[in-house]
C-alpha cells in the first residue's frame, strides 16, 4: 500500500509550488531517517504516509504525517490551520499521466506548465547511516560484539528492515540472524506492530531461553523501540531513559555537544528526574507527543527525551529513534562490560527505583469512556478526595492533589491544557488518565501507575507485585470496569 499512496501522492505534489521532491527508494522511510533527511537537505517539510504502531494494511490503519522543516512533528499551531484549510478547499490539481519509477535511485526532472520541477529517489538508509557513525563510536560497539555480545531485534515487519540489516549485520558485525521479521511488509505481516510485551511476545519469549544479551522490538514506523535484557529482563521505557541520561558520556556526539537537560512526557515515570538532580541538569515534563520536545531542542535546552510509549531520542533529529536507542543502549554496554540487568540493578542501587506499569483498554466504545473523564473531572473539581486515604492488601495511599495536567511551554509561551488526569499521593506515587487520539477505532484508555522506592531491599521485587494495591485503588477510583466493561486491559506493560 506505501508504494501505491507514494506513486498516487507524486501526482498531487507536482503541480505546486515546489520545486524539488526528495522520494525514498520504493517508498520505504523510517520516521527517524525523514527528520534526518528533512535537516541535512533543508527541506521545507515532509510527508510520512504510516500506520505508526498500528496495524495496517487495505483495511487497517493509514495515516498522513507532516513534519515541519525542523525535522519534527508539525506543532499544534500548524496542524490547526491545516485542518482548517482542508476544510476550505473547494478544488485541487493533479499530474494524472505522470509516472515516476520510485525503484531507481535517481534524478528525475519534469516540466510542469513550463516550470522545471525535480524529484530524487534517494537510499533510504545512506543519510541516516553516515549521521548514526557521527554520532556514536561504531568500532567499539563493533569490538564488543565481536567479543561475543549476542543481539536479538525484531522488526516486526516494519520499515526498520533495511536499517537494521545494514547497521547492526553489515556495519556491527552481529550475525545475520539477529534480525528477524525484517522484510517490510505493507499489512507488518498480519501483525500489530507495537513493541511491548504484548504485541512482541515472540521476541519476549525467544529472549526468555538466555542465548541473547540485547533484544530490541521496532514499531513499523522505526521511531519506537524495546528494549531486553538477557532471560527477557524487561527495561521499562521510563527506566531507560533514566539509565541513558546517566551514561551519555560514553557517545562521542555528547562529549562534543554537551549535555543541555532532559525532558519526559508526564506519563513517564520519574526516573529521569533523579538522575537530573544527581547531575544538576535541567528536566522538563511535557504532555504527550514528541512535538512538544521540539521547541526545547531547537532553543538548547534539551539534548535527551522519552516517553513511556516505548520513545527514546536526542537533539540529533527531531523525532524519537528506536535504531540511536538501541545503538545507544550497545555503546552503554560497550562501556560499562556489564549485562543489561546488571546496569539496572546498578542504577536503582544508586537512584531508587520508580516502579511503573500502564494499563491499555483498547477498542473501547469512545461514550462511557468520556463520560468517565467527565467524572473524573468532576470529582478533581470539587476537591472531596483530597486528603482522603484508600487501602488495599493492607496498604494505604492519601490522595494529596488532583488535576488536569497543564502544559506551558518555556520557549513561546504556548499553552496546552487538559493533557491527561493525574492523582497525587502524598507519598509521591501518581495514577494517571488518558484517552489516547492514536488509534483510528474506538477509544483506547490509558492507566499509568507510578510509585518510587528508595529501599535498597526493596528495588528487586517485580514490578505488578509491588504496584497491585496501587492498581486496585487506580480501578476503584476510575470505575474501570463500570465504564469500559472490561475485567482486564488488552495490553499491560
Amino acid at each position: 500500500m506505501s508504494r501505491k499512496r507514494c506513486r498516487k501522492s507524486l501526482k498531487f505534489v507536482l503541480p505546486t509550488r515546489f520545486k524539488k521532491l526528495v522520494v525514498a527508494q520504493n517508498g520505504i522511510m523510517s520516521t527517524p531517517a525523514v527528520s534526518c533527511v528533512i535537516r541535512k537537505k533543508g527541506c521545507d517539510g515532509g510527508i510520512i504516509l504510516t500506520a505508526s504502531h498500528n496495524p495496517g494494511g487495505e483495511t487497517e490503519d493509514f495515516g498522513i504525517k507532516f513534519n515541519i522543516s525542523n525535522g519534527g512533528p508539525a506543532p499544534d499551531g500548524c496542524t490547526n490551520s491545516i485542518y482548517k484549510l482542508s476544510n476550505e478547499i473547494k478544488e485541487y490539481y493533479i499530474c494524472p499521466d505522470l509516472e515516476c519509477d520510485i525503484s531507481k535511485i535517481g534524478i528525475n526532472d519534469y516540466l510542469i506548465e513550463n516550470e522545471p520541477f525535480r524529484v530524487e529517489i534517494i537510499d533510504s538508509v545512506d543519510d541516516y547511516l553516515q549521521l548514526m557513525k557521527e554520532i556514536f563510536d561504531f568500532s567499539a560497539i563493533k569490538s564488543h560484539i565481536s567479543s561475543g555480545l549476542k543481539l536479538l531485534v525484531n522488526c516486526m515487519h516494519g520499515v526498520t528492515g533495511p536499517y537494521a540489516k545494514r547497521i547492526f549485520v553489515s556495519e556491527l558485525g552481529a550475525e545475520a540472524s539477529s534480525v528477524v521479521n525484517g522484510v517490510p511488509l505493507e499489512d507488518f505481516g498480519g501483525h500489530h506492530p507495537d513493541p511491548n510485551l504484548t504485541y512482541a511476545a515472540d521476541l519476549v519469549e525467544a529472549m526468555k531461553k538466555g542465548d541473547f544479551d540485547l533484544g530490541a522490538a521496532f514499531d513499523g514506523d522505526g521511531d519506537r523501540n524495546m528494549v531486553l535484557g538477557k532471560k527477557a529482563f524487561f527495561v521499562t521505557p521510563s527506566d531507560s531513559l533514566a539509565v541513558l541520561a546517566n551514561n551519555l558520556e560514553c557517545i562521542p556526539y555528547f562529549k562534543k555537544s554537551g549535555i543541555k537537560g532532559y525532558a519526559r512526557s508526564m506519563p513517564t515515570a520519574g526516573a529521569v528526574d533523579r538522575v537530573a538532580e544527581v547531575t544538576g541538569k535541567k528536566i522538563y515534563e511535557t504532555p504527550t507527543g514528541w512535538k512538544y520536545f521540539g521547541n526545547l531542542m531547537d532553543a538548547g535546552m534539551l539534548s535527551l527525551c522519552g516517553e513511556e510509549s516505548f520513545g527514546t531520542g536526542s537533539d540529533h533529529i527531531r523525532e524519537k529513534d528506536g535504531i540511536w536507542a538501541v545503538l545507544a543502549w550497545l555503546s552503554v554496554l560497550a562501556n560499562k562490560k556489564m549485562s543489561v540487568e546488571e546496569i539496572l540493578l546498578e542504577h536503582w542501587q544508586k537512584f531508587g527505583r520508580n516502579f511503573f506499569t500502564r494499563y491499555d483498554y483498547e477498542n473501547c466504545d469512545a461514550e462511557p469512556c468520556n463520560k468517565m473523564i467527565a467524572e473524573l473531572e468532576g470529582v478533581m473539581q470539587s476537591q472531596k478526595l483530597i486528603k482522603k486515604s484508600f487501602t488495599s492488601l493492607n496498604k494505604s495511599y492519601a490522595v494529596s492533589n488532583m488535576d488536569n495536567f497543564e502544559y506551558t511551554d518555556p520557549v513561546d509561551k504556548s499553552v496546552a491544557s487538559k493533557q491527561g488526569l493525574r492523582i497525587l499521593f502524598e507519598d509521591g506515587s501518581r495514577i494517571v488518565l488518558r484517552l489516547s487520539g492514536t488509534g483510528s477505532s474506538g477509544a483506547t484508555v490509558r492507566l499509568y501507575i507510578d510509585s518510587y522506592e528508595k529501599d535498597a531491599e526493596k528495588i528487586k521485587q517485580p514490578a505488578q507485585e509491588v504496584l497491585k494495591p496501587l492498581i486496585n485503588i487506580a480501578l476503584e477510583i476510575t470505575k474501570m470496569k463500570e465504564y469500559t466493561g472490561r475485567d482486564a486491559p488488552t495490553v499491560i506493560t
